[in-house]
């Protein structure tokens, strides 16, 4: 006798009471969710000039903190300087540069205000002349519209916000120094943490080693060539005698650091501070192509080939996270958005509920599974005891 084929059993429903009770978690879930990120957002916005200060004092931190520990695995003979050493030098070099590079460019600020007063009233004129191939109506809109700029308004604002830089300078000192004397507990307080376990403490500890050393290989490749962009960009408005060629180079300098988007609102600048100054559309369009190409060359072409692998970051991504901490913290957010992406992704690798995150992050979707420990945990953790044989 042939028996029937046996059907596959259907799935049990859920009752309609615990569907219900299942959506109502998921809406709820979703609800507390969001009211987390809204608080989480109104707390970086309202204390935003402490978090910029702690954040730039952690780079700071763990960009001397390589050097630190790089030099304390080379030896003179039997001769070694301890790390309590040169932690203090480290952070009074911080100090310096920092104070230094604030007085620098304060100075900047109070000469490039001076000027920009001085070409106030002509600068409409020559911004409208720009436009004058469009027409003569279109060349009176721009007019009127540059004219009603209220640039002295616009000028004590940033003035005003010079003035904060010098405070947060010092903030910034103070929080480097606190984080060098908390260096010598950091390996006992990291075990403690997740119960004794030290292979988990020293996962933890291989992590932060890869954040480290990708932050720092990046802003030690970002600030060469800034700093090559910037001379290069000086010397050019030293050849056409601008009066803000020191101001322009350092200007490149800085906004170098922020990805995609600095270097072209850079190479923008001095074009239009050499067309107000000279007034004449061939030597513009001749600075304008020179500081456009030395952009292409140093940006699209040296750059990358020195950073290599180190910043597996998506494009889109950079920008999302520009835009997003560009809102939050402005142009500082700015500054930070790529160490702070670098961090996430490295961070979202490690953990499978957040790996998805990382896959959005990295440049083709592929980011490493396992940390790179660039260092033993206890040579970042026990700066006075210093490296392993």
């Amino acid at each position: 006798m042939n028996q029937s084929p046996r059907r596959p059993p259907r799935p049990r429903r859920l009752p309609v009471q615990d569907r219900r009770s299942t959506q109502l978690d998921r809406v709820q879930t979703g609800a507390l969710l969001i009211i987390a990120f809204a608080v989480v957002l109104f707390l970086l916005v309202q204390a935003r000039f402490l978090l910029i200060s702690l954040a730039t004092a952690i780079v700071l931190f763990s960009l001397t903190s390589d050097a630190i520990n790089f030099i304390a695995r080379q030896r003179i003979g039997p001769i070694r300087i301890p790390n309590i050493i040169a932690s203090i030098l480290a952070l009074i070099l911080i100090s310096t540069a920092l104070l230094t590079t604030t007085s620098i460019i304060l100075s900047q600020i109070n000469t490039v205000l001076t000027t920009t007063l001085a070409y106030a009233e002509s600068a409409p004129k020559a911004v409208a002349a720009m436009f004058t191939w469009l027409g003569q109506d279109v060349e009176q809109a721009v007019f009127k519209s540059v004219s009603s700029i209220n640039v002295s308004s616009y000028l004590s604002t940033a003035a005003s916000q010079a003035g904060n830089l010098m405070s947060a300078t010092v903030l910034v000192i103070l929080f480097v120094g606190f984080l060098f004397a908390e260096r010598i507990w950091f390996s006992t307080k990291l075990v403690n943490f997740v119960g004794g376990d030290p292979d988990q403490a020293d996962r933890i500890g291989q992590v932060m080693s890869t954040i480290i050393h990708r932050v720092n290989y990046y802003l030690l490749v970002k600030t060469l060539v800034s700093a090559v962009t910037g001379g290069m960009v000086y010397i050019i408005a030293e050849m056409f005698k601008l009066e803000l060629s020191a101001a322009l180079g350092i200007l490149t300098f800085v906004l170098n650091y922020i990805p995609n988007i600095g270097s072209i609102v850079a190479t923008v600048l001095v074009a239009l501070v050499t067309y107000v100054q000279i007034g004449e559309p061939a030597p513009t369009a001749v600075i304008f192509v020179i500081v456009g190409a030395i952009q292409f060359v140093n940006g699209s072409i040296i750059d990358p080939m020195l950073m290599g692998r180190a910043l597996r970051l998506s494009s889109f991504g950079i920008i999302i996270n520009l835009a997003f901490w560009g809102a939050v913290w402005g142009l500082p957010g700015m500054f930070l958005s790529v160490p702070i992406m670098v961090a996430m992704l490295i961070i979202c690798s490690q953990v499978p509920e957040l790996r998805p995150i990382a896959i959005l992050l990295s440049r083709q979707g592929l980011p490493e599974t396992q940390t790179e420990p660039e260092y033993p945990l206890d040579d970042i953790t026990h700066p006075d005891i210093g490296p392993k044989d």
